[in-house]
């Protein structure tokens, strides 16, 4: 999932899990620079522009960040400086004396914040994936000020008063169709961060908005310091029966880097579940390991996030209301496509009871195996609890179709999978060709960076890739920009994707699962609309789309995963080079749809859960935050005891400072269109380059620049149909042929 580039407050991490990246920012709409700006302080300005290396456009290709040159002092006087210069840009366009006309307004407003937009991307970036104490410091101190920097541009009314004019006469200007998108998303931008408020209730909007960056960023640093010390300590290697070398070997590493020598650590990734539950045999280690995910954030600590996330539903019920929606999801889905909670509700309730009721058949399933296996020790039996599912379930799999992850993850070594199945799926869709660049400056030594070669040869793109997990990096996966697109600007992509895979100990090789995989080829996907970005203006580039849109390309990449020709290309053993045999992959096959009532309904939870959040009145009262999840997932029918929610409320970092607040959704709903999608290219032959360049020409290259269900009509010649969903995601059986 791409990050979301939120205008004020894109602190932290996201889209997508998955990631985050659409323009919208319900409580502070980006600026239509699509930059991130702020009210300035006058401390930062007396930093020599020549000591900071953001001062300057990077010399680097594709102004590519000087990783080498910058250090964390640098940071916070350029993003203040940025935001005063982008503040005297956008009052000189609003105080033109010239009437207001789409170039010296709309065109002025793109070219605004080259500095905070330079500065914040790369901001953004690291303090996602490799932060530390002065950098979540300034990233504290610094929300406020830019989400008061966001209202200072959207508040503006002289500003807005030339925004309004100009889209009053937008049908008679005779634009090219992509100025026309910019003026009504960007008025629409206005509009929904309260440009035609009164002065009393924009002055209660900058306070509230002030309010809810700080507690997003304080959100994100408390979470962040919630996992790492999470992390389940384990003092006798027995407890940790039925992991493999690897693992064992990673778990002893985590524990040495953390001074902890002699013991094993079993640290967090971001979502409830955790993948080593699948190998412990121990159930007191495995309970230990789920609690620990499961109450991470409510220890009553310095860490608790209970307080801050109750505030911040109560807060921004209390923004939309002044805005005039009924609550913050009204608000909030007004420019996506789903446009209202009813149709997202009414979708969702499409899959919750065929979800529950599949998870529940696999319930059953694991339960026999359960009593078996009890039955077989001479031992009583027990309950299926959730730190149980994921290690019966294995072992059902295994029963069932004769297969466990140790058979295949010897076939998906790191590096294999990244060269011969995510490129060259790339290379046999669009053309492309990858160079590593040992010369570019990272801001960790595990990251690597490639150079992007299009069909023609031309270089297009630099991306970097961040695969492993540690301390000091948000959970989950993500893609981002560290350069953006824009040929007003001049700039061409710099891409990043980040992923949260164990690191294995010195020498040994980084295998994955079958999930991780899937991971890498959705991030790309991402990654892909980014890079393949050819628009005119950044606030409508690559990924700058709705949240339920963006999800759509990265979803539809995983599908070439799985397909035969890419599979058998990157499916090999890492010791002798073989290709996975036949047997062994028929399995991995069949098995494909094993286990999907669990992992759909473990998504549809969290993601009515968001809904629930975020359909709150101003009217009600601060909530309890279990008892209030309790009540929500009970009265959606999805509250199974076995089937926890993927996230719980208090570390569901995608809705409370990621930008999915009342979006997670968009992961079921751009499935739908990602499953249509792949039907159709199914319907045309697979993987040609005639299919793929057809998708890169009416999708991938256009960003936001047409309204996105006509953008993907275009494409499809059809709306979405929800039946190849339905049949891919195993919750409906395919007609017979």
């Amino acid at each position: 999932m791409p990050r979301l580039r939120i205008l004020a407050i894109a602190m932290s991490v996201a889209l997508a899990a998955c990631s985050q990246s659409p323009n919208n920012a319900g409580s502070s709409a980006p600026a239509a620079s699509g930059s991130a700006p702020a009210k300035a302080s006058t401390t930062a300005a007396a930093e020599a522009p020549a000591a900071n290396p953001f001062f300057t456009a990077s010399t680097l290709p594709y102004q590519a960040p000087p990783f080498d040159k910058i250090k964390d002092s640098d940071y916070q006087p350029a993003i203040e400086e940025g935001m005063k210069q982008q503040l005297a840009e956008v009052d000189k366009i609003a105080n033109n004396p010239e009437p207001a006309t789409f170039e010296n307004t709309y065109v002025a407003l793109e070219k605004t914040g080259v500095l905070l937009n330079r500065v914040m991307m790369v901001f953004n970036g690291v303090t996602a994936a490799n932060t530390d104490d002065a950098l979540q410091k300034v990233q504290e101190e610094e929300a406020p000020k830019l989400a008061a920097h966001a209202d200072a541009i959207h508040l503006n009314d002289k500003l807005f008063q030339r925004v309004q004019a100009v889209y009053d006469q937008r049908d008679s200007l005779k634009l090219d169709p992509e100025s026309q998108r910019l003026i009504e998303v960007v008025y629409r931008q206005f509009v929904m961060a309260g440009a035609k408020l009164s002065d009393a209730d924009k002055a209660k909007l900058k306070d509230f908005n002030k309010e809810e960056a700080s507690l997003e960023a304080q959100f994100n640093n408390k979470l962040l310091a919630a996992g790492k010390d999470g992390a389940l300590v384990v003092d006798d290697k027995s407890k940790l029966a039925g992991l493999s070398d690897e693992d064992v070997a990673a778990a002893a590493q985590a524990a040495k880097d953390r001074h902890l020598d002699g013991k094993w650590v079993l640290t967090l990734q971001n979502t409830t579940q955790q993948p080593l539950l699948q190998d412990l045999t121990d159930r007191p280690t495995r309970q230990a390991l789920f609690e620990a995910s499961w109450t991470r954030a409510e220890k009553g600590d310095a860490n608790d996030t209970r307080d801050i996330i109750t505030r911040l539903a109560q807060l921004r019920a209390q923004e939309a209301k002044l805005i005039g929606f009924p609550n913050f999801a009204a608000w909030t889905l007004e420019d996506q496509m789903a446009e209202k909670p009813e149709t997202v509700m009414s979708f969702m309730d499409k899959l919750a009871p065929a979800a529950v009721a599949r998870a529940k058949v696999e319930a059953a399933d694991i339960q026999k195996q359960i009593d078996k296996d009890q039955a077989a020790l001479h031992q009583p039996t027990f309950k299926l609890e959730p730190w149980d599912w994921e290690h019966y379930a294995e072992e059902v799999r295994k029963a069932k179709y004769d297969l466990d992850d140790s058979q295949i993850k010897p076939y998906f070594e790191l590096n294999n999978v990244l060269q011969n199945g995510v490129f060259y799926a790339a290379n046999q869709l669009y053309g492309l060709t990858f160079k590593e660049r040992k010369d570019i400056p990272v801001y960790n030594p595990d990251v690597r960076v490639f150079e992007v070669f299009d069909k023609d040869g031309k270089s297009l793109a630099l991306f970097y890739f961040d695969y492993f997990k540690r301390d000091n990096k948000n959970g989950g996966a993500w893609m981002d920009n560290f350069v953006g697109q824009s040929k007003l600007i001049g700039t061409k992509p710099v891409i990043y994707n980040v992923a949260n895979f164990t690191k294995p100990a010195d020498g040994q090789p980084a295998l994955l699962s079958m999930d991780d995989v899937i991971t890498m080829f959705h991030e790309f996907g991402h990654g892909l609309h980014g890079l393949f970005s050819d628009v005119q203006y950044p606030t409508l580039s690559g990924t700058a789309t709705a949240r339920d849109f963006v999800e759509f390309p990265s979803q539809f990449n995983e599908h070439w995963a799985t397909d035969p020709k890419v599979f058998a290309n990157y499916a090999k053993n890492y010791k002798t080079g073989e290709p996975m045999p036949q047997e062994l992959v028929d399995k991995v096959k069949k098995a494909g749809l094993f286990n999907k009532g669990y992992d759909m309904t473990e998504l549809v939870a969290a993601a009515m859960l968001d809904m629930n959040w975020h359909m709150i009145s101003a009217d009600e009262p601060k909530q309890d935050a279990d008892a209030f999840e309790t009540a929500a997932l009970k009265k959606d029918g999805v509250d199974l005891s076995y089937v926890p929610p993927r996230y719980r409320s208090s570390y569901f970092l995608h809705i409370w400072s990621n930008g999915y607040s009342a979006g997670y959704y968009a992961y079921l709903w751009t499935q739908m269109l990602a499953d249509d999608a792949f039907e159709n290219f199914k319907e045309h032959g697979g993987l040609t380059r005639e299919n793929g360049d057809h998708f890169r020409d009416l999708i991938l290259s256009r960003g936001n620049t047409v309204e996105l269900s006509k953008l993907y009509k275009n494409w499809r010649g059809q709306d979405p149909s929800i039946e190849p969903m339905l049949i891919d995601r195993g919750l409906k059986q395919a007609p017979a042929k």
